[in-house]
């Protein structure tokens, strides 16, 4: 009995010992490791990577970037069953424990001694995971353990149990990149937490431990299990009713990956706002959480998409059926297995979804869509697939189906409403010039036709030409295609829609809407050409003698603009075109500048009739409005220069008109025109405008004054005649009286053009093939770019009043000689400034002498 006393005793005094020696232990390694321990107060006010978001005008998205998907949530917003289900997955006791839960910590060292060493997972508490996610690297190391606990107590000690367990949920990663209950929710089963089920809840509570492997996707079966165990544990501890753990472990684990839901097909316009958002921020914008709102409406932007899209379609249906995309000889038994092996290298686009034909005769054919679809095509589903030629030639319209398709051919189709889209009319329009109109959105009895993703690209580009500020902007017809925004990357030639500039500097020098050119030959001297002259010439090599400016501008005489240009002198018109925005190593330095040699983008078009729209002011593009940090606090508000013709700012300091700074004109380089330049190497010519953040109450900043608002309302003028009686006489079918624009083509078709506008905006829509080919015979700014302008402007412009410039005043109404141009009583009626009436009275009065005098003369 005596040496049980001692042995006891000795047992005592050995485990007091080890309690001393583990509490000294603890104590030195504090004391060693303390001065190294980062300080928890960060997370007071921590901040999660959270993705850059890119918003339309009316706040719908446009894109996300950032390589988490990360929505923070406050811990009062978060559902008690989905807290309670973490609890219990991971920290039943986490509002009771002081961050260190002892008994898990002796359970995890005894399972060390007994395994041999094996550092096993458990023992950690949700403080302890936040600590090591947070400050601590994963790696199983006993001074990483050690570190860890010390961190968690200290993080008990500086921050409450609901500040703890919101930045748990919020850090956690959960499996196909979402960190966070609420981008899981979002991910696996497209909620948010207060819409999960319980067992929902469970299922994410369920993920915390081995995400990568155990998540409602990767592994279902290992989910349901621990599923069911965390939906065990939270009726054994209460947080659940026995009814409510009934239902909730029957119900099905249905997730499915839920991307986020892209409202505003803009990707373009998402690439320019990106970089101007990184140069402006730096790296760390992507991880901040900003969110961008752009100057874009999301039914403008839907707009252009349509209309260029659909357009450009029609063009490419009459140029004829280019064959499949792609063909695999199929096995006799080939079943949905084989086909969707074929199809997994092939992607929607734009709307144009990818197919297999398994089946074809002369009457109708098969095409294998997807598991759930397989369309049956007939021949007036494909009546315009002419074989193509050349863009000048198609073949005879197809008699038999199995004339354009074979088994094995991977296809491209789309639905369309059954009078939508006439393919008979397509067949013919190669020669005829017909045009098909662009597929309806959501159009009633929709069926699948074939189609075909087109070669041909197209661009727009639509500002307000008060401000600058971008309504639409298309680079292509697929970014999914090519990334190459030719919005505002390209450089190609504009043709005759650049004469308008001409004119201007014209009218600026003297010239009136009257005066007489003549549309006749001419030659220039030109040692780089092999018979040393150059002779240019009109699109239709015809020649109608002198004629007034105004008629010239509306038929789009060639000749007219060379003899114009050689008269005001090619220095003083490429110095006054440099008010439009152009900088002069964009500017030709021979007299071809007078058909449109330039290099410009349709963004550096849409801004220089923009001058025109706005009555003589040159705003500068901008497409970023707002930009909030994640809490929606702004911390950037675009302040942009504005045409403000009517401000008080304006009219108490009239200004005369010249050319803008250098700073201004720097705004539009001349960029090569190739489309393998990097794509997204730059945002063209928009710009971030200077921040009102801090000084909104300030007056407004006044755009440079470059043009005479006579000038510009004579300019106009012509170009309301090009479209009431002109190359774009087509846009008459808008129905509006406030609209103008100029038509452009380029030598053998290589691009096509239409710019134009009223008071409210200014667009420009190229079209052209990105290595410089013809678009073919025929294919005219009228009949190329043009309908995609009508499409786009009609649906802008639909239900708004009419807004165009007022005539100013210092504007007379003349009564004219249609032959001369010269002044006199009882002829029709013409517009120009008051300062020429005079003179060119007085060259009325000198000529009607001359010839009285020459009458006195002849009678001798």
């Amino acid at each position: 009995m005596r040496i049980l006393k001692r042995l006891l005793r000795y047992a005592l005094y050995l485990a007091l010992a080890g309690i001393l020696f583990v509490v000294g232990a603890v104590g030195v390694a504090y004391w060693l490791l303390a001065p190294r321990l980062p300080s928890v107060a960060v997370l007071r006010d921590y901040h999660m990577q959270v993705p850059l978001r890119v918003l339309s005008s009316d706040g719908r998205l446009i894109a996300s970037f950032g390589e988490t998907r990360r929505i923070p949530v406050r811990i009062a917003d978060v559902p008690a069953r989905l807290k309670n289900a973490v609890l219990s997955a991971e920290d039943a006791d986490f509002y009771s424990h002081p961050g260190v839960d002892w008994h898990g910590i002796a359970r995890a060292g005894i399972h060390v001694i007994l395994s041999g060493g094996d550092k096993g997972p458990g023992g950690s508490t949700i403080t302890q995971q936040v600590a090591r996610n947070f400050f601590l690297s994963p790696e199983k190391l006993y001074s990483r353990k050690l570190t860890e606990m010390f961190i968690a107590l200290r993080m008990e000690n500086e921050l409450s149990k609901d500040q703890i367990l919101e930045l748990y949920i919020n850090k956690m990663f959960l499996g196909h990149r979402s960190y966070g209950l609420a981008a899981a929710a979002s991910y696996y089963y497209g909620k948010t937490l207060d819409q999960l089920t319980v067992a929902e809840s469970a299922s994410l509570a369920s993920t915390f431990q081995l995400p990568s492997v155990v998540n409602p996707l990767n592994n279902p079966k290992r989910l349901l299990a621990r599923r069911d165990w965390v939906l065990g544990q939270m009726l054994s501890n209460r947080f659940i009713t026995k009814a409510e753990y009934d239902e909730a472990i029957k119900e099905p684990n249905d997730a499915f990956p839920h991307e986020q839901q892209i409202e505003v097909d803009a990707p373009y316009l998402a690439e320019m706002v990106r970089q101007q958002v990184l140069e402006k921020f730096g790296n760390e914008a992507l991880t901040e959480g900003y969110v961008v709102h752009t100057t874009v409406p999301s039914d403008s932007q839907a707009a252009a998409n349509e209309a260029l899209r659909g357009r450009l379609s029609a063009y490419d249906r009459r140029h004829g059926y280019r064959g499949p995309e792609g063909h695999e000889e199929l096995p006799a038994q080939a079943g949905p297995e084989d086909y969707d092996r074929v199809l997994a290298g092939y992607t929607s686009v734009a709307g144009m979804m990818p197919g297999i034909v398994t089946e074809t005769g002369a009457k109708e054919a098969k095409v294998y869509l997807s598991p759930k679809e397989t369309v049956t095509l007939r021949l007036e589903s494909m009546a315009w697939a002419r074989p193509y030629v050349n863009e000048g030639r198609a073949g005879a319209a197809p008699t038999r189906v199995d004339a354009v398709l074979k088994r094995g051919d991977v296809v491209r189709l789309f639905r369309a409403a059954k009078d939508d889209v006439n393919e008979d009319v397509a067949s013919g329009a190669a020669e005829e010039g017909k045009d098909v109109p662009a597929p309806k959105a959501e159009p009633a009895q929709l069926e699948w036709r074939l189609t075909q993703i087109p070669a041909v690209q197209a661009a727009l580009v639509s500002l307000d030409p008060e401000d600058g500020a971008v309504r639409a902007l298309v680079g292509g017809f697929s970014f999914v295609r090519s990334k190459f925004n030719r919005a505002v990357m390209a450089a190609r030639q504009p043709g005759s829609s650049f004469k308008p500039y001409l004119y201007s500097a014209a009218f600026e020098r003297g010239f009136t809407p009257a005066s007489i050119v003549n549309d006749a030959p001419v030659a220039f001297p030109d040692p780089s050409r092999p018979d040393g002259m150059w002779t240019p010439a009109n699109d239709d090599n015809k020649f109608d003698g002198p004629m007034r400016l105004r008629e010239a501008l509306v038929k789009s005489k060639n000749l007219v603009s060379v003899r114009l240009l050689d008269a005001i002198g090619l220095r003083f018109a490429r110095e006054y075109m440099t008010r439009f925005g152009f900088t002069p190593d964009a500017l030709p330095q021979n007299l071809s500048l007078a058909l449109g040699t330039a290099s410009v983008s349709p963004m550096s078009m849409a801004r220089g009739y923009a001058v025109f729209a706005n009555g003589g002011y040159l705003v500068t593009p901008y497409f970023i409005s707002r930009i909030d940090d994640r809490d929606g606090n702004p911390v950037y508000l675009a302040n942009p220069e504005r045409a403000c013709a009517e401000c008080q700012e304006r009219l108490l300091n009239p200004t005369l008109p010249g050319p803008p700074t250098q700073a201004s004109t720097a705004l539009i380089p001349a960029r090569p025109a190739t489309s393998s330049t990097a794509a997204g190497s730059g945002t063209g010519d928009a710009v971030l405008p200077a921040d009102a953040h801090a000084s909104a109450s300030e007056s407004p900043k006044l755009a440079p004054h470059v043009i005479d608002v006579r000038n510009d309302y004579l300019v106009t003028s012509l170009m309301q005649d090009v479209v009431k009686r002109g190359t774009g006489a087509a846009a008459k079918a808008l129905g509006r009286d406030d609209i103008a624009g100029k038509t452009g083509s380029t030598n053998d078709h290589r691009d096509a053009w239409f710019v134009g506008f009223n008071g409210d905006v200014s667009t420009a829509v190229w079209v052209g093939f990105d290595d410089f080919s013809s678009l073919g015979r025929g294919e005219f700014g009228a009949k190329a770019a043009l309908p995609i302008w009508m499409d786009y402007m009609g649906a802008f412009l639909k239900d708004k009043p009419s807004h165009m410039l007022a005539m100013p005043p210092g504007i007379a109404t003349v009564q004219i000689d249609p032959g001369s141009g010269l002044p006199s009583p009882g002829g029709m009626n013409e517009i120009m400034k008051v300062e020429d009436v005079d003179r060119l009275r007085e060259q009325a009065t000198q000529k009607q002498q001359e010839e009285q005098q020459e009458h006195a003369y002849d009678i001798f």
